[in-house]
């Protein structure tokens, strides 16, 4: 196993004591454990964000998001930042930037984090007062899950789009 390989095994082992023990402690453990990181500021800026958004801490997550994007964060995590920014930004009553934000990554790409996306935007949608949209993206994402009606469910929440008001 690489050093980085160990690194992300060693993450995950604290990831996993999220609501175990002490928030404090939790956040403590992933700064000194990111702190090992030499190479990295931004996955270092983005696990950081992560354990203060999960601890209920969006006003100390979301410049900690924003760093780890501008240093050049990439791949699945670049995804995952931008979704969790965008939440973090909705309940620090930043909903507007929150919509715009998950509408570029919409169009961005297509992943496993598709279903994510549409369903914080549905979130931030609903937060202003997009109701029939936010129902709409909802309704989409689970009908790519049901094991019938697929094509129904997802035609009645096109329909809702359409006839906005």
């Amino acid at each position: 196993m690489t050093a980085t390989e160990n690194w992300e095994k060693d993450l995950q082992s604290i990831w996993q004591q999220l609501g175990k023990i002490d928030n404090e402690d939790f956040i403590q453990q992933i700064k000194d454990h990111t702190g090992q990181l030499l190479d990295s500021k931004a996955i270092a800026d983005f696990e950081m964000a992560c354990a203060f958004d999960s601890t209920g801490n969006e006003i100390e997550a979301e410049p900690l998001y924003r760093s780890a994007l501008e240093l050049g964060l990439s791949g699945l995590r670049r995804r995952r930042a931008r979704i969790q920014l965008s939440s973090t930004l909705r309940n620090n009553g930043k909903i507007e930037e929150s919509i715009r934000i998950l509408r570029e990554e919409k169009s961005n790409q297509s992943d496993e984090l598709d279903d994510a996306v549409d369903s914080f935007l549905a979130l931030s949608l609903y937060s202003a007062g997009e109701n029939k949209e936010a129902l709409s993206l909802t309704l989409k994402a689970l009908s790519r899950h049901l094991p019938r009606y697929n094509n129904s469910l997802y035609r009645y929440a096109e329909n809702l789009e359409t006839h906005q008001k």
